[in-house]
């Protein structure tokens, strides 16, 4: 009986490594190359602007503090309301904010 219930659990296991590895590989590869889209960013915006390398550091690390700050409770207000109210929040409120 053990060997049947081990069989299931290996099946089980190596069937969602297949089905959710890929997915996880490519949402790694889109982290990684939005890191890399600041850096890019940074070299015509930085001459733009007139910022030096360090105040470029500087407003990135306050952007992320505020993006993690403000990630959990907007988390939390998604799972309350649901994806389809929340989502069209934001957008309402980024196409908004693009107005003025």
């Amino acid at each position: 009986m053990k060997n049947v219930q081990m069989s299931v659990q290996e099946s089980a296991i190596k069937k969602v490594m297949w089905r959710l590895l890929p997915f996880v590989l490519i949402c790694y590869i889109v982290a990684q190359i939005d890191r890399i889209n600041i850096g890019f960013a940074a070299l015509e915006m930085n001459a733009e602007l007139a910022l030096s390398a360090e105040v470029f550091g500087l407003l990135s690390g306050i952007f992320f503090i505020g993006y993690f700050l403000f990630e959990v409770p907007s988390n939390m207000i998604l799972h309350k309301v649901g994806a389809r109210l929340w989502i069209a929040r934001i957008m309402i409120t980024w196409g908004g904010s693009l107005l003025y």
